[in-house]
């Protein structure tokens, strides 16, 4: 059963303007950021399966969401694997397994629905293509041991399990109103995010390498940082809500509850992260710079509350009228002139990095 803080972790599904499914084009240009990893992932794979011709290969996204980028990485999986057997002309294409997961709350109506559409699509290359829908969350077990080919996720893992239970018993609130106490807590509360990330994240890369077959690849990307040590994803979010927290519009004491679990690790830190975990071989990192043609104060600020609009909405109880105004504020602390317009703008990068899971011979000599 998902939890309350799962079950508000899914993207405003309303049609029109404040829908995640017109505003996901910061998304979908991770998406592509990573369609090469993903393309090289696939070669890699039919290399590795080359001394007899594989009978399936099985794909998963984690954290598929829905709308229009649900079946984008995939698609690349699929179309990289049609492309390299349309040139051995002496071979037919495998079967493939495509399965999508996300937490259950997702509308998973919308990603079946696509999914039909999507194997249709494929039915003159004569390849069978089988799909799967695989509600929970990535850090649990979803599949059997030695069972997937290929992980893909793309602006997914800078979603941690949970905010850091250290601020919340100690009543340390994301964003102080108080200039002077929030720099001195801004250590404490970034540190405990950046544990909570490594044991999560650890996490995850144990999980999968026990999913993964021997020689298995994973792409994945997130939201991240070019530094160390300051940037903080939920700032996008609280610094509005603190404005209008300060004219009343929301209460103040519910503010100093809210948490969000999210946070954005630089490069060395994954780095670091799969390094220490061991399980994986990392092939290639890249640190994205997100094209500020795409972060338009306006798009910025509908974007943003087709991400939160249901976490701000279940822990608030505010209404549209109220999130209308949240889109307002944060659309005037993103204008240039604003304080606040270069922190929020200048340091958001999307860290990629694909992976190649060590055979168990490698990870035994490794712990010994």
């Amino acid at each position: 059963m998902a939890t309350k803080q799962q079950q508000c972790l899914c993207v405003n599904q309303a049609d029109g303007e404040a829908g995640y499914a017109r505003n996901s084009a910061i998304q979908s240009t991770g998406q592509s950021w990573i369609k090469p990893a993903i393309e090289e992932a696939v070669i890699g794979l039919l290399q590795l399966k080359s001394t007899g011709a594989p009978s399936s290969i099985v794909i998963a996204d984690l954290g598929c969401s829905n709308g229009p980028n649900a079946l984008a990485l995939v698609s690349t999986a699929v179309n990289a694997v049609l492309h390299h057997h349309a040139a051995q002309h002496h071979q037919a294409p495998p079967d493939l397994r495509v399965l999508l997961n996300d937490l259950p709350d997702n509308d998973f109506n919308d990603v079946a629905k696509r999914l039909v559409s999507f194997q249709q699509s494929t039915q003159s290359s004569g390849m069978v293509m089988t799909a799967g829908i695989v509600p929970g969350s990535f850090y649990k077990r979803l599949f059997p041991n030695n069972f997937l080919d290929l992980v893909v996720s793309s602006n997914t893992l800078h979603w941690i399990s949970e905010a850091p239970e250290e601020l919340k018993s100690n009543m340390i609130p994301l964003y102080d109103e108080d200039e002077g106490l929030r720099k001195t807590r801004r250590p404490l509360v970034i540190q405990a995010y950046r544990e909570q990330f490594r044991k999560d994240f650890t996490l995850f890369l144990k999980l999968r390498a026990q999913e993964l077959i021997p020689g298995g690849r994973m792409v994945v990307s997130m939201l991240g940082s070019r530094h160390y040590d300051c940037f903080a994803p939920w700032d996008v979010v609280t610094i509005p809500l603190n404005d209008m927290a300060s004219k009343g519009l929301i209460s103040r004491e519910m503010l100093d509850c809210f948490y969000i679990p999210m946070y954005g690790p630089s490069d060395m830190e994954l780095h670091e992260v799969i390094q220490d975990e061991g399980s994986f071989e990392i092939n290639k990192m890249h640190v994205h710079e997100v094209d500020k043609s795409l972060m338009a104060p306006n798009t910025m600020a509908h974007a943003m509350r087709a991400v939160f609009e249901p976490m701000i909405v279940e822990h608030f109880g505010l209404t549209s009228k109220v999130m209308d105004e949240f889109v307002r504020t944060l659309e005037h602390h993103l204008t240039p002139g604003s304080p606040h317009h270069t922190y929020l703008i200048g340091d958001t990068v999307l860290v990629s990095v694909s992976l190649t899971r060590f055979d168990v011979s490698h990870i035994t000599q490794r712990t010994n």
